[in-house]
């Protein structure tokens, strides 16, 4: 029988939960190769906060430094009406044992893939690897790839997103659920935000009724990641919107607020519509296991969704150290895991609102 320092592993997926999975095993001696369905290694979207839990496994991972160098420290996020009143400001949680670790870094997603594949041997990184079918064995799994290409392991890690191939092909097929609301995203020059973006480097999230705009300043890049939150019945997957259809939500916005949106190219934004998926029983098979949001996939109101999928990485590596079998280590990856993402999904269904008491309702539970 193998032991753990001797497996091999792949994982399905080349984003940042699958990233830093990678990163967390080859740390421990484990022989990693990453599959992505890509033709290039690359990361849309807005930014994001990065909290201590996260960050100290970076320290553990030795790239801390090189991810505070593309990111900056924020002690504060506020809560402010479309038209301008401030109605919470509120320093960052605690989530550690240590009372200083009260803020969180922002950071482009763009940004930290690139670190995360810096520190990956090239030739341990396939792209153009869409998974076509999995088969689990007793003693191994196979992959076949859509590009013909077939691989074995001892283990395979599915961090393939909330449409999960894997999590289909094994564990049955798991519906994303439609939230009802689709997100603008896209990136602007910090000048470009007529005095909205404070410089205390704090995320403020503008709120009327049930639309949002998230701005979260970059600084590190003199950048601010815009993000309206709007209610749409359109639930496909690659909705068309026209630039009248995002102004009409901002009709009762902070006259700067709508300057803004009006100086941005209607294909200058990404629009997604917002799905999760409900609580999974189980992760794992004896040979298979999920990761970020092939296993929780939530919602953006917490911030969580990217922590939870780096946390999950470093966990997994974690509980294959500590054991003798796999089976062993993925039961103590879910125990630790599963409460904690379970807790985050049912709150990342709660949208900011001006009734709201808190900017993070974690604080009950964490």
């Amino acid at each position: 029988m193998k032991t753990i320092s001797t497996i091999k592993v792949a994982i399905i997926g080349g984003g940042i939960g699958g990233a830093a999975a990678a990163i967390a095993l080859h740390k421990q001696g484990i022989e990693v190769d990453v599959y992505e369905q890509a033709p290039i290694q690359r990361e849309v979207g807005a930014g994001i906060g990065l909290r201590p839990p996260t960050i100290r496994y970076f320290k553990d991972w030795g790239i801390y430094d090189q991810i505070a160098k593309k990111s900056s420290e924020s002690l504060y996020m506020e809560i402010i009406a479309g038209n301008g009143p401030v109605l919470i400001k509120e320093k960052w949680p605690v989530l550690t044992d240590n009372p200083e670790e009260q803020w969180a870094r922002l950071i482009h997603r763009a940004d930290l893939l690139d670190i995360f594949i810096a520190q990956l041997p090239k030739e341990k990184v396939h792209l153009s690897h869409r998974c076509h079918s999995i088969v689990e064995n007793e003693n191994y799994v196979e992959v076949l790839f859509e590009n013909g290409h077939k691989i074995q392991a001892d283990l395979v890690i599915a961090a393939d997103g909330i449409r999960s191939i894997v999590r289909s092909k094994i564990f049955g097929d798991i519906q994303p659920v439609y939230s009802g609301f689709h997100a603008y995203r896209t990136i602007v020059d910090e000048d470009a935000t007529i005095g909205m973006v404070s410089e205390e480097n704090i995320l403020r999230i503008y709120v009327d009724g049930q639309i949002q705009v998230y701005l979260l300043p970059l600084q590190h890049r003199k950048q601010v990641s815009v993000d309206i939150t709007a209610p749409s019945s359109d639930a496909s997957w690659r909705p068309k919107v026209t630039k009248d259809e995002i102004l009409s939500h901002i009709t009762n916005y902070h006259p700067n607020i709508q300057k803004l949106i009006e100086s941005i190219p209607l294909d200058a934004f990404t629009c997604r519509p917002l799905y999760d998926i409900d609580t999974l029983d189980g992760w794992s098979s004896k040979r298979v296991t999920l990761v970020g949001d092939s296993a929780h996939a939530m919602l953006h109101n917490q911030g969580q969704g990217a922590n939870m999928a780096i946390q999950d990485g470093g966990a997994l590596a974690v509980a294959l150290a500590e054991s003798t079998t796999i089976e062993e280590a993925l039961s103590k990856y879910e125990a630790h895991r599963k409460p904690i993402t379970k807790t985050y999904q049912e709150l990342s269904r709660l949208f900011p609102s001006q009734e709201a008491k808190t900017a993070f309702p974690e604080k009950e539970y964490f």
